[in-house]
């Protein structure tokens, strides 16, 4: 069964729908163009995306109404990118459609306040999984490892491994991804969680609360350590961090309806769909 198959109930779309408004705005400006709002980052840092407009209840957006966004993030350089669920704002996939760009849908999950914990598999015993501090000294490797796992998407093993880490890690280091992170974990706006055997990261995720919701966000493991439970392991640990803190709400997107199967089996329950919406790749 897949997340479309359910009908999420509205408080629960209210609530996501104030999160993912709210979360932009600690690190990027909000631009007003009618039924939509544009966030844009001040200065370096992860470049945000469009999305319908919090509280509106005028008429629905229109391709005009999104040519205009697009032509100014053309003009700021900014990823030509818009993200919004489905089931809150199903007429918005024909207008970006009508304006050129290509829709991508992705199952959305979600743990609620009498769900229980995510269950933690067996580990290795010398790799342990943690909650880094902002001074960790494993923290860049740990930033490094969901990159290099986009990078090579799907959940088989692959060559990636520690030259690779190595490598990414003094790119992020350098263009100051690492720093960024740290700062955030100092605000308290990111929590991020590794498993690490001895010094090595082998997989790292974050949630970003506000209030009483939490997205579990960029969950990645090091192609060559695949396999192995780890990233439900850092799932895990964010999920009993959040809830500690006194998060309510704890959602996460996947990638396709092969890593919405593991987060199901852990507990999660499919409520809607995340979409978003981008250029279609050149030929």
């Amino acid at each position: 069964m897949t997340s479309a198959d359910h009908v999420p109930d509205r408080a629960l779309l209210d609530e996501i729908e104030r999160y993912y408004d709210a979360v932009p705005r600690s690190a990027a400006c909000a631009e007003d163009f009618g039924p939509l709002t544009l966030f844009v980052r001040e200065g370096a840092g992860w470049p945000y995306y469009a999305r319908p407009k919090l509280g509106h209840d005028g008429p629905p957006a229109t391709a005009e109404d999104v040519r205009r966004v697009l032509d100014r993030q053309r003009a700021l350089g900014a990823p030509e990118a818009f993200e919004w669920v489905a089931e809150r704002n199903p007429e918005l996939r024909a207008a970006v459609e009508a304006a050129g760009l290509t829709v991508h849908a992705h199952p959305l999950l979600v743990l609620g306040p009498l769900d229980g914990p995510v269950p933690t598999p067996d580990l290795p015993e010398r790799v342990a999984v943690r909650v880094l501090a902002a001074d960790a000294p494993e923290l860049a490797a740990a930033v490094a490892v969901p990159h290099l796992a986009f990078a090579d998407p799907g959940t088989a093993v692959g060559p990636a491994g520690a030259v690779e880490l190595a490598a990414a890690v003094a790119e992020l280091a350098a263009e100051g991804a690492v720093a960024r992170i740290a700062q955030r974990i100092t605000d308290g706006t990111t929590v991020l969680a590794a498993a690490l055997d001895g010094g090595e990261a082998l997989c790292a995720g974050q949630h970003n609360p506000v209030g009483p919701v939490t997205e579990v966000v960029g969950v990645g493991t090091l192609p060559s350590a695949r396999r192995r439970g780890l990233g439900l392991a850092v799932t895990s640990a964010l999920v009993a961090q959040a809830r500690a803190g006194g998060v309510r709400t704890v959602f996460l997107s996947a990638a396709d309806e092969d890593v919405a199967r593991i987060y199901r089996r852990a507990g999660f329950r499919p409520f809607a769909t995340a979409l978003i919406a981008e250029p279609a790749p050149s030929a």
